[in-house]
């Protein structure tokens, strides 16, 4: 369990940096090796070696050699796993805001708005 919860911690932090997210988005779709990976950034060599060792250390990618290259890939359980954690918060509000919409639909009119039907509430001026 608590291996878990630093493998999560690891993970998001790995996503708050934007060049992370955007190796992450680009690895997702295919393999690249860490060339291709560098070439679209102003970054060294060495700012993208660091950037691929945060993602491997959060379990984000898999680095392979394949000859004299070194193969980036997406791992999706870590993915998968942060993504499981997110749903299950996304459920508790789902549910919050549904039964706060079906007290908002059941509210008497004079409840929602605070004054009676039959008289009109004041307009804000600015």
């Amino acid at each position: 369990m608590v291996e878990h919860i630093l493998n999560l911690d690891s993970v998001f932090a790995s996503l708050s940096d934007s060049t992370r997210r955007d190796i992450l988005r680009r690895v997702a779709e295919k393999q690249l090796s860490v060339s291709e990976v560098a070439k679209p950034y102003k970054l060294g060599f060495a700012a993208i070696s660091k950037h691929l060792k945060v993602l491997e250390k959060a379990r984000l990618i898999i680095k392979h050699r394949q000859g004299k290259e070194h193969i980036i890939q997406l791992s999706p359980a870590a993915v998968k796993n942060a993504a499981d954690y997110l749903i299950h918060y996304q459920t508790i509000w789902d549910r919050r805001f549904d039964a706060l919409e079906m007290l908002l639909i059941h509210l008497p009119a004079e409840e929602k708005t605070g004054w009676p039907k039959t008289i009109k509430a004041p307009r804000k001026t600015l």
